[in-house]
């Protein structure tokens, strides 16, 4: 199951109490004091790791607590800390506070780690507290409690570039072709219901990470379709691979289909529109010979703005054209923007322990 998106309640461990104690040894029945302090309460640690893609392992997690720090002993023994709680999340996770959706933390390279919840100081026993004139405090203090907290964690996808276009486009038949990925590939749209992520290896020894996306449509920003929830996952790609099939079977016009998804791109904000762009038409291997209807390339050319490149995944044909303007792009192209403030989506809301 794919899940991008999870709040959770975190708290971390409570100090133990230091306590008041005193030496009793031999020859010694008036021995000092020897109260030992409390142990540190454990913390709720987030680490990136590279081998997760999704928040399917937390699917029936809520809340995370660590333990508490052990109290003092006598003779001056510490207590034990209070063992950290390590939650392993995939890269590309933003924590953010649940309520006023402030960005917390954003775990973008594997091993990035962020304490969501800091474990509780342990308490001083009143060995800490005798002085010249005061040989024999009493005086011993609690440990502190931990911290607590609601948090909403997303997952946006890390890829170089990302792929788009309305459902049915030849999307995710492109992805199996330029690398190993296994897309769901059938002949109605809506078969890619997650993203899928693929690397793309290049003659030069090089590669680029390539994400398929769930088909965007018209209304999509507004929680339309499946894309409203993976508009997201293009917030940190660098350049969009656009695909149009120039000869939808729907009949509609390929011009306005390519319009739609840039406007959805612009209604959704956070520099989508402004991100490069490469753009295909594909499907070239069942085209007739003469081609889409007069004046369709040219005009998705000139919408574009920036070039078309006729391809088809399924022969190969005009691939390598594509992969040299995505590599030429991605070379010009500024790095992945930093993840804003305010959460994306809520598709997932109140307090995970119902209070």
């Amino acid at each position: 199951m794919f899940i991008d998106e999870k709040q959770l309640r975190v708290r971390s461990g409570k100090g133990g109490d230091g306590i008041t104690s005193w030496r009793r040894e031999k020859r010694e029945p008036r021995g000092g004091p020897a109260g030992g302090d409390g142990g540190r309460g454990g913390s709720v640690i987030l680490l990136a790791d590279v081998q997760l893609t999704t928040f399917g392992d937390m699917e029936s997690i809520f809340v995370v607590r660590a333990k508490d720090g052990e109290r003092g002993g006598p003779n001056k023994r510490h207590g034990a800390a209070g063992p950290d709680r390590i939650l392993r999340v995939p890269v590309g996770t933003t924590v953010y506070e649940s309520e006023s959706g402030e960005r917390l933390a954003d775990l973008a390279a594997d091993g990035d780690r962020w304490i969501a919840a800091k474990g509780g100081k342990g308490g001083l026993g009143n060995a800490r507290f005798a002085t010249a004139t005061d040989q024999a405090p009493l005086k011993s203090t609690p440990g502190k409690p931990g911290e607590e907290r609601l948090v909403r964690v997303q997952l946006r996808l890390l890829a170089d570039v990302g792929l788009i276009g309305l459902p049915n486009a030849g999307k995710s038949t492109l992805l199996s072709r330029l690398s190993a990925a296994t897309p769901k590939i059938a002949d109605y749209p809506f078969t890619t219901l997650a993203p899928h992520l693929g690397i793309v290896d290049l003659p030069d020894y090089s590669r680029f990470v390539l994400a398929d996306l769930p088909g965007l449509i018209e209304g999509a920003s507004e929680g339309h379709g499946l894309g409203d929830r993976f508009l997201r996952h293009v917030e940190r790609t660098r350049v969009l691979l656009h695909l149009v099939d120039p000869m939808p079977s729907d009949g509609s016009d390929p011009v306005e289909n390519y319009v739609k998804i840039r406007a959805e791109l612009a209604a959704y904000g956070r520099g989508l529109a402004d991100r490069p762009e490469v753009v295909a038409a594909t499907k070239a291997d069942v085209w007739p010979p003469e081609g889409p209807p007069a004046d369709v390339l040219s005009r998705l050319a000139e919408a574009a703005d920036r070039g078309l490149h006729p391809v088809s995944a399924v022969t190969g044909q005009g691939l390598r054209a594509l992969l040299r303007a995505v590599v030429e792009t991605l070379a010009e192209a500024p790095p992945a923007p930093e993840v804003p403030d305010g959460i994306a989506t809520t598709d997932e809301g109140g307090d995970p322990e119902g209070s």
